[in-house]
């Protein structure tokens, strides 16, 4: 029989903490090492200029402790809860936003959440978070902070294709997303792709697609391929650095899958700007 392991909600709270404020100032290392390498891959004289400043922006973030984008995102969280653990101290999705507000305030990360989306009030400290938990076997838990700006988010879609859908129809719907929008997400971008599941499982998948490492395809050859296929159709567009035009406008496309329904076929894509920020911890 399982030992039942007890964690303090406080130490929820702290790590949270920290991962928002570690999650803003630094990029994960891969897509900071994809940066550097995108340049050389640029072929355009404005392009590899525009990358010039990308990457001073990521040395000064470093250098002066501040936030890498002024856009400091709605905090969505990712919790891979091991159902071995107890949570004692009090509620746990108090301590999550607790966490939160004590990372933006304290790290001096803008705050850009309302509490209602019609009347507009910040709420001062970017709570509430976007929580999404997940019980998992084990007595670890698993926390994952990204935090999500809105110039790349706002260019987000979805698509309830039905089963008749070619991989080829998939992919047009994903490289057309990102023709349209342009400059908006700041790109070079990451892209995130969902298949599968029901409408807001799909959404859910490209939102968490965004937090799987650019270095790693997907683990199935067929969805690796596509993935491939995509990146190199989007990066035919020409919107290039920051949509002054050139040959890298992805830095990478990862896509998650999961079953769906025998009439369905759902496709979202979430797009991650140039500071496709999250960071991760396991308690």
């Amino acid at each position: 029989m399982s030992q039942i392991r007890e964690i303090d909600v406080s130490v929820i709270k702290e790590e949270v903490a920290r991962l928002c404020i570690s999650a803003n100032l630094y990029l994960p290392k891969d897509l900071e090492n994809c940066i550097f390498c995108a340049k050389a891959k640029e072929e355009s004289p404005v392009g590899k200029g525009v990358f010039d400043d990308l990457i001073d922006n990521i040395k000064a973030a470093k250098d002066e402790k501040i936030a890498i984008c002024q856009d400091c995102g709605m905090a969505v969280i990712f919790m891979d809860i091991g159902q071995d653990v107890h949570f004692v101290g009090g509620s746990l999705r108090d301590a999550v936003n607790e966490g939160v507000a004590k990372g933006y305030t304290e790290g001096k990360l803008r705050c850009s959440v309302v509490s209602d989306p019609l009347e507009r009030v910040n709420t001062g400290n970017n709570t509430p978070a976007v929580l999404h938990t997940r019980i998992v076997d084990g007595d670890k838990v698993h926390i994952t902070v990204a935090p999500k700006g809105f110039g790349s988010e706002n260019m987000s879609s979805l698509k309830m294709f039905t089963p008749s859908a070619t991989h080829d129809d998939i992919i047009d719907f994903v490289v057309e997303s990102i023709a349209k929008a342009g400059s908006n997400p700041c790109p070079p971008i990451v892209v995130g792709v969902g298949i599968g599941g029901d409408f807001e499982k799909c959404a859910y998948l490209a939102k968490k697609a965004l937090c799987r490492s650019i270095s790693k395809r997907n683990e199935k050859p067929l969805y690796a391929e596509l993935e491939e296929k995509m990146l190199d159709k989007i990066n035919l567009l020409g919107i290039g650095p920051q949509g002054f035009g050139g040959t890298v406008t992805a830095l990478a496309v990862n896509i998650e899958q999961a079953p769906t329904h025998i009439a369905g076929l759902p496709v979202s894509v979430n797009v991650g700007c140039h500071v496709t920020r999250h960071a991760d911890a396991v308690i």
